[in-house]
């Protein structure tokens, strides 16, 4: 059978140079196409549901939130197993799918089920899917170098402008904020003065919901003009919050101010993020989508950065606290370097063992072919290129190198003894 294929290439020399020539092809594209990361995503396919009910303690959050979602969300077609937590405030769902199950099929699904099983949630509960991404989905940190602003305005900044503008690169699932504060007018209520003026909380609540609000308003015709009515009634400063009329004494407005202090302040914080120990700063973390390319959505989140500098306040820059492109080119870095030394310590041993450079030349042009197929199948089975499939590649040179090496050598001596058997 060998014997057969080897002749059967000899006679058609062409036929196997223009096979050798589209697989190559085939392969460089292949590369291209195939998705690069520094590790390997050994995640589970899982969507998780999260829910917020602030204040309530965690027994509360697993009879009346996570019990009756589990129990909705197990029918749910290719799910191997569904696992919870509780804790204060904040309910947690993983739901873990079959490995080969689409996972925005899956989410789709979990849709599905949760708009029934939301009418089983106390009122004003809304169950919510957490981001498409997996656990090594962190490619990027990067904080906000702003020395001059406090840590509320840089927070502002990340939340209403920079993440907003990373989140539409493509193959971003979601850029995480942290640090800093989340800016909030807090008022405090003194109870005294509320029961001076018999004005119930719930009152209160009211008011300075309904004066943090645009409204519209019908249109009306003067002089052939249309106009168009719009209230607006957005807080701007302290001073408009400390004026909201919230009842009356003896036709008198009460306002905030007579029964409450107005500060502007920030969120209740679980923690901080220190950078080396100089200080708090303010940053965000890019979370990557399932099965993209990490190396290209990194260098694309970057240049978005470039123009996102642009608008800026003066002398705040970015900092990359962690990028992932960094390894993920120097595991690529190492394969090339590897190839490269192999293919020139190759061709010096054969020009100098056997004194052909045909023989070297068919060597040199089985490494690139059989790397550029190695990618095919990476493609065929999802596998991404990750430190352990190039690993595995570079390893392989060798492997292959020896084969030709070998099969060379063999040539020769068998051409060797023909050539003698001829003579005599």
């Amino acid at each position: 059978m060998i014997n057969q294929l080897i002749s059967l290439s000899l006679k058609n020399r062409y036929i196997v140079l223009f096979a050798a020539l589209a697989l190559f092809l085939w392969g460089a594209y292949a590369v291209r196409d195939n998705p690069i990361d520094a590790i390997p995503d050994l995640s589970e396919n899982q969507v998780i549901v999260f829910t917020e009910w602030e204040g309530r303690s965690p027994q509360i959050i697993e009879d009346q939130v996570t019990y009756p979602l589990v129990t909705n969300l197990q029918g749910i077609p290719k799910v191997k197993a569904v696992r919870a937590t509780s804790m204060f405030g904040m309910s947690f769902i993983y739901l873990i799918f079959e490995d080969k199950t689409d996972i925005y099929w899956a989410r789709s699904r979990v849709l599905e089920r949760l708009n029934y099983a939301q009418r089983l949630l106390p009122a004003g509960l809304s169950p919510s899917l957490g981001p498409d991404g997996t656990g090594v989905g962190h490619i990027l940190w990067y904080t906000l170098d702003a020395r001059n602003i406090d840590l509320g305005e840089q927070r502002a900044l990340q939340d209403w402008y920079v993440k907003l503008a990373l989140q539409t690169v493509p193959g971003v699932s979601e850029v995480a904020s942290f640090g800093g504060f989340e800016k909030q007018y807090q008022i405090t209520i003194n109870p005294e003065k509320l029961n001076y003026y018999n004005i119930p909380l719930s009152q209160v609540l009211k008011a300075v919901k309904s004066n943090n609000n645009d409204v519209g308003g019908r249109k009306f015709e003067l002089n052939g003009t249309a106009y168009i009515v719009r209230g607006l009634g957005y807080i701007k400063s302290i001073e408009e919050v400390e004026n909201i009329p919230i009842g009356s004494l003896r036709t008198l407005p009460v306002k905030v101010r007579d029964i409450a202090t107005v500060q502007m302040g920030g969120d209740l914080r679980l923690g901080i993020f220190d950078q080396n120990g100089e200080g708090e700063v303010v940053g965000g973390i890019v979370v990557m989508r399932y099965g993209e390319n990490a190396d290209r959505v990194i260098h694309a989140v970057k240049e978005k950065m470039e123009a996102v500098k642009l608008g800026l306040p003066k002398g705040v820059t970015f900092h990359i606290a962690y990028d992932r492109s960094t390894l993920i080119e120097q595991a690529v870095s190492s394969v090339r370097h590897t190839l490269i030394e192999e293919m020139v310590t190759v061709s010096i041993i054969v020009i100098l063992f056997l004194f052909s450079w045909r023989s070297a030349l068919s060597i040199l042009i089985q490494i690139p072919i059989t790397l550029a197929a190695s990618f095919i199948f990476l493609n065929a089975f999802g596998i991404s290129s990750n430190i352990m499939s190039l690993t595995g590649i570079a390893l392989a040179i060798g492997v292959i190198v020896d084969n030709g090496i070998v099969m060379v050598e063999n040539s020769h001596r068998n051409l060797s003894l023909a050539q003698e058997k001829e003579n005599l």
